[in-house]
């Protein structure tokens, strides 16, 4: 059986605690597992007066004991930030931008691989977002590529080969009308 036994200075500290207007809901549960705990209450008994199960308020005890109040409050989940790899990768992705071309999140991903820095195009495109790397959709023409002389004599020959309109007829020369027909007769 766990039990909380709260020194003058710990029983402060969990008090002030108690107050924080930033605590969260779940934090403040686990401040009162505490208190109750130093009341004399019981893991099942606080268990059942709060809503939660017996090894929840066990484990919220136990993390007391070995951590103090920051035992109470909410971790951040997943593995700490990496802020010297963070900084790494974009100055790598500002000195690629920096060069004079356009650049898909593929080839981004592609390009720091070969600096030694192994990026997927997803994390990537996270990357530019969080350095506010803006972009557009790249016009999906050959124009740049093309040379002046050559476009315009293709133009050239392209005219010489489209389809004339039929040349334009006079209506008395290749008709014949039905009153003229009858007046022939």
């Amino acid at each position: 059986m766990i039990r909380l036994q709260l020194t003058e200075t710990e029983r402060a500290a969990v008090q002030a605690l108690r107050r924080d207007k930033e605590l969260a809901p779940a934090e403040r549960d686990r401040v009162e597992m505490v208190l109750l705990s130093d009341a004399g209450w019981s893991a099942p008994r606080i268990a059942g007066h709060l809503g939660y199960c017996a090894a929840a308020v066990r484990a919220t005890l136990k993390r007391f004991g070995a951590a103090g109040t920051a035992g109470l409050r909410r971790g951040r989940p997943g593995p700490p930030k990496d802020e010297a790899r963070r900084a790494q990768v974009t100055a790598a992705l500002d000195r690629l931008l920096d060069q004079d071309r356009t650049w898909t999140a593929a080839q981004l991903a592609a390009a720091l691989g070969e600096e030694g820095i192994a990026l997927s195009t997803r994390q990537t495109r996270k990357y530019l977002v969080a350095i506010g790397a803006r972009w557009r959709r790249v016009q999906r023409t050959l124009r740049h590529k093309q040379d002046p002389a050559r476009v315009e004599r293709a133009e050239r020959v392209l005219a010489s080969l489209k389809k004339r309109p039929p040349p334009a007829r006079s209506p008395s020369a290749t008709s014949t009308s039905a009153g003229s027909a009858r007046a022939s007769r």
